[in-house]
């Protein structure tokens, strides 16, 4: 029986009010944190917890044993930060996932400097539009659209993400400049497959249009849509970081401001932990200070 791992749980259910709680805590299953209280309750020969489906309570020997637990486990945290207070610089694997285009567009670049500030680091970098799980999936960090998750995650407001439709000089040169939604109908409107279907451009105040039944070109990758819009094939509707550099250069022209999509919320995602982990607060600090300021 791993004692410190079961009287954690113990302390873990108690602090946190059930098992599904402590397990988030933990980074475990609720089962396995049920299984860590009956190891401990049979070690002990005494039932430390009175449980039913609507709540727990503390017996006179669980509330005894707690007081010694919490002793015992914060003059462990103490040893384990004495020691981490020697390994302050950051080091080891720190995994990081990011949505594709901003992960490529913005992240990546990022990585580069710091790991070449903190060489004892080494980046997993995953880029998925999925919604991966930060903790089953062993992330130390997440960048996520939308709502960040769990209120007891921390959660780091970064820049928004915002969208842009452009198109080539020349396209507009030889098709006209549209000055309203409605104009889109006569436009070649460059289409993410992902899109198809009725999720299409949702511009502000306009309902969704689906124009992939009019597009002659359809692909499931945003940097060719933008490679295609470059060689003047139509008009996209992308990420801003993704079309950025083409925007400043001239290669692509801005169009529609007044109707672009709201920005979806952005933010940096992780657990919170009393233990000191210098990689992920370094790589959160980094990163805050780039992107945000």
């Amino acid at each position: 029986m791993d004692t410190l791992r079961c009287m954690q749980a113990f302390v873990a259910v108690v602090d946190r009010g059930s098992l599904n709680a402590a397990a988030e805590q933990l980074q475990v299953s609720s089962v396995m944190v049920g299984k860590y209280l009956q190891q401990l309750e049979a070690h002990l020969g005494v039932r430390l917890l009175q449980r039913n489906t609507r709540r727990q309570s503390l017996t006179d020997a669980g509330r005894n044993y707690l007081a010694g637990c919490r002793a015992v486990l914060d003059q462990v945290q103490q040893a384990q930060a004495s020691v981490a207070g020697l390994q302050a610089q950051p080091q080891g694997v720190l995994r990081i996932s990011a949505p594709v285009t901003w992960g490529s567009c913005v992240l990546a670049p990022l990585v580069a400097d710091y790991l070449a500030a903190h060489p004892q680091v080494t980046v997993e970098l995953d880029l998925s539009n999925r919604r991966v799980d930060l903790i089953e999936e062993q992330f130390d960090a997440v960048v996520r659209m939308g709502q960040p998750g769990s209120a007891e995650w921390v959660a780091r407001p970064l820049p928004p993400y915002a969208m842009r439709i452009c198109a080539a000089p020349a396209y507009l040169q030889r098709r006209g400049t549209p000055q309203h939604p409605a104009d889109l109908a006569g436009h070649d409107c460059l289409t993410h497959l992902a899109w198809r279907g009725g999720q299409g451009w949702r511009l502000r105040g306009q309902p969704a249009q689906d124009w992939s039944e009019h597009s002659r070109l359809l692909c499931n990758d945003g940097d060719g849509l933008r490679r295609a819009a470059l060689a003047g094939a139509g008009l996209i509707l992308q990420p801003a970081v993704l079309l950025a550099e083409d925007i400043a250069a001239g290669r692509l022209q801005p169009v529609l401001e007044a109707y672009l999509p709201e920005p979806r919320p952005l933010h940096l995602v992780y657990l919170p932990d009393r233990r000191p982990r210098p990689k992920l607060s370094s790589f959160v600090d980094f990163l805050l200070a780039r992107v945000v300021g």
